[in-house]
């Protein structure tokens, strides 16, 4: 949700991997977007999700949604420019095949297909012990044209250290507003989000302030 209410008319959205389709759901609660492409290499995942979570699937009819079952970086690298408002990238952490998602060369390929003001989101893993990943990210999102980069932090209690990332990268536009009223006003029911949430996941902890000011400079 973050994203979508940074971005100002988020209606073209691919999401790369997510097979168990409940981002899918989340993207689909947004009356702005039009079309939302899934694109998950595995479509096992998928139909295992139908049968056993059923909940997670409930938009998978949307005449909104499509499902691709296809190497998802090969679709962004083959995706049309300036085609899409939003990219979202649920996918494994950067080791083995999912190493080519936190790299220029792939965060390249989704400037190209961003329309002006577009946005790409990716969990960054625990700003405790990964702050060498996130380091890597802001590099290569820099390396790739992007104006503007922000980190998002939220509890994750399943996961290492219990505090998860997750950030969003802005093609010729800046990060600094989200559509707060929207937020206010939005049709669905959320459990955690609001505009509060929203603020309050881009505040930074002076030791992550000053590394990402380090790494925007160049240092």
């Amino acid at each position: 949700h973050p994203v979508l209410f940074s971005h100002r008319a988020p209606r073209r959205v691919a999401i790369i991997g997510g097979g168990d389709c409940g981002t899918l759901r989340e993207v689909l609660k947004h009356p702005e977007v039009e079309h939302a492409v899934q694109i998950d290499i595995d479509e096992v995942v998928t139909r295992a999700a139908e049968l056993h979570f059923p909940e997670l699937c409930a938009s998978n009819a949307d005449p909104r949604a499509e499902l691709l079952f296809i190497d998802g970086i090969q679709w962004m690298k083959d995706a049309a420019p300036n085609s899409l408002d939003v990219i979202i990238v649920d996918s494994t952490d950067p080791i083995g095949p999912g190493e080519v998602l936190f790299t220029p060369e792939f965060y390249r390929a989704c400037h190209s297909a961003l329309d002006d003001g577009g946005m790409v989101v990716q969990q960054s893993e625990s700003p405790l012990i990964h702050m060498a990943i996130l380091e890597r990210m802001y590099r290569s999102l820099q390396a790739a044209d992007f104006a503007d980069a922000r980190t998002l932090f939220f509890p994750q209690p399943i996961y290492p250290t219990g505090w998860w990332s997750a950030t969003i990268g802005a093609k010729n536009c800046r990060l600094d507003d989200f559509r707060s009223a929207d937020v206010a006003a939005r049709a669905f029911e959320t459990t955690y989000y609001n505009a509060e949430i929203h603020r309050a996941a881009f505040a930074q902890p002076e030791f992550f302030r000053k590394a990402r000011a380090s790494w925007l400079a160049g240092r």
